[in-house]
């Protein structure tokens, strides 16, 4: 199978941004810390990254501040400057947000929470707009790849919602280029059940774990998976807020040599 992005992606989490409640004034601050993580996992061998608004919750469900738009374009160029593939993700759910910072920055893909269908969250009901998505890429001439999570943590489907159904629809009808199993919370590992209902509901879609791989268990998922978005066992105490460890970042590198990822 034909992985269109990198199969080993290290997530930059940035600190709160300019509008949200914990930010203390010091963008510069924010973007020099994000650009010093992100120079880490380059350092240490990841071969792409993803910048996610980490620091704003409480989140809007979907459509964030201009200010947010411009602060994370901000982060997002100094990240790109490394000169591995970068990816956006706007939390919790502004993909449009996502996609017109990924056209502005060069940005190589775009991390999409709910793309398609709908999902109970603590800021209330998400919906996907795949159709707007889709459309906006189109109007860009954009070839930025879509990541779509497939029952995004931190959330509840719809009653009745099969996480098969939910993938063939991300898959098929939402067209998204790569799916993305997490736990059910950041840094929780995936149920492997769930991952390999998915697998089976649309065997030819790219898959990534999205939470709760490690160095110590990602060899485990090489069979089931393609590859893995790694954030909180890559921080510092394995802590999500913390900095990135260089150790534990060249940790995962290296089990990810062995299980063929890179």
């Amino acid at each position: 199978m034909t992985v269109p992005i990198p199969r080993l992606l290290g997530m930059v989490h940035s600190g709160p941004l300019p509008g949200s409640p914990r930010f203390d004034g010091d963008l510069d601050r924010v973007v020099e810390l994000a650009r010093r993580d992100a120079t880490i996992l380059v350092e240490a061998g990841f071969p792409a990254l993803i910048v996610e608004n980490y620091g704003d919750a409480p989140f809007f469900a979907s459509d964030v501040p201009l200010v947010t738009v411009a602060a994370m374009t901000r982060v997002v160029v100094a990240v790109a400057g490394l000169g591995v593939p970068v990816g956006v993700n706007v939390l919790r759910n502004d993909a449009m947000a996502a996609m017109a910072i990924a056209a502005a920055t060069g940005a190589s893909f775009v991390r999409i929470n709910v793309l398609a269908g709908s999902m109970f969250t603590d800021q209330g009901l998400i919906e996907g707009r795949a159709a707007e998505v889709l459309r906006s890429r189109r109007a860009l001439n954009s070839n930025v790849k879509l990541l779509a999570d497939v029952f995004v943590k931190h959330a509840l489907p719809p009653p009745g919602l099969t996480i098969e159904q939910a993938a063939l629809d991300t898959w098929v009808r939402g067209g998204a280029d790569v799916l993305v199993v997490s736990g059910s919370a950041t840094g929780q590992p995936a149920d492997r059940r769930a991952v390999q209902a998915v697998r089976t509901a649309v065997p030819d879609a790219p898959l990534l774990l999205g939470s709760g791989v490690s160095a110590t268990n990602l060899g485990a998922w090489s069979d089931l998976v393609d590859g893995a978005i790694i954030g909180t066992s890559i921080k510092v105490g394995s802590l999500t807020t913390n900095p990135v460890d260089p150790a534990g970042a060249q940790k995962v590198v290296v089990a990810a040599a062995v299980a063929g990822w890179l």
